[in-house]
């Protein structure tokens, strides 16, 4: 297999499978029942999307290779996730506010997409859009609600938003894997789609009356196996399992 392909396959994937995890923390946490069932729902499409995924990637691969060794096998520095997606949830507006970022990426990522060359991603990418849409509509009607609500709303909101800003940029700077994936016809061009997304982005901030950080620097790496320590901790949860009885299934 190609691996720059491989390796597109992966960040795409690892997105949605570490993000999933990380909202899967709020079951049974949520502020109400209707916020933490729509949580744990958004949760579960993500890592279905990463399954879809992986499994791609084990039918490709062949051999003994399964859907599993893809989450459950990988060191920490062969995850080709964001650094926003790692991030901890902190609280509900930190929460929101990283959701919103990631799909106003996600979004415009498989709308593009799913008019790949590439039939099997292309698949994919149409099949997951629905539950994409939903997340956007989502995540946006809350940074809306929060950040034109109240003193203390607006001002957590406000906060999370001046915190996550550093890791905006990463989901638009290529890396050689997405590089080679556009100049093959196979991927989106990521300066572009980075137009459409931030354009969108910009325009719920200032519908919440927010305001747009002035962010000096991104903090990448993410796409490249180098991560914050948060992801440590989080794989050391989803992995415990594989790790303590190598091979178990259920």
């Amino acid at each position: 297999m190609d691996q720059h392909r491989r390796k597109f396959i992966l960040q795409w994937a690892d997105n949605a499978m570490i993000l999933g995890q990380r909202l899967s923390e709020w079951c049974g946490h949520g502020p109400v029942l209707e916020q933490d069932i729509a949580l744990t729902n958004i949760a579960l499409d993500l890592i279905g999307e990463a399954r879809y995924l992986y499994q791609l990637l084990a039918k490709e691969e062949g051999g003994s290779v399964t859907e599993d060794d893809y989450p459950f096998l990988r060191k920490e520095q062969e995850f080709y996730n964001l650094l926003l997606v790692e991030q901890p949830n902190e609280d509900w507006a930190f929460t929101i506010v990283r959701q919103c970022i990631f799909d106003h990426f996600h979004f415009h990522f498989l709308m593009e997409m799913k008019n790949s060359a590439d039939q099997a991603l292309g698949a994919i990418a149409e099949k997951t859009l629905k539950e994409a849409r939903y997340h956007l509509k989502y995540s946006s009607e809350w940074l809306v609600r929060l950040g034109d609500g109240t003193d203390e709303s607006h001002n957590k909101m406000q906060i999370a938003l001046n915190t996550m800003a550093k890791f905006i940029g990463e989901a638009y700077e290529p890396v050689e894997a997405d590089a080679a994936i556009w100049e093959a016809g196979l991927g989106p061009d990521l300066t572009k789609l980075k137009h459409k997304a931030i354009s969108d982005l910009k325009l719920v901030i200032s519908q919440s009356t927010l305001v747009w950080p002035n962010q000096q620097f991104d903090r990448t790496g993410g796409k490249s196996g180098s991560h914050s320590e948060h992801l440590g901790y989080i794989l050391a949860t989803m992995q415990y399992m594989q790790r303590s009885y190598p091979g178990v299934e259920w």
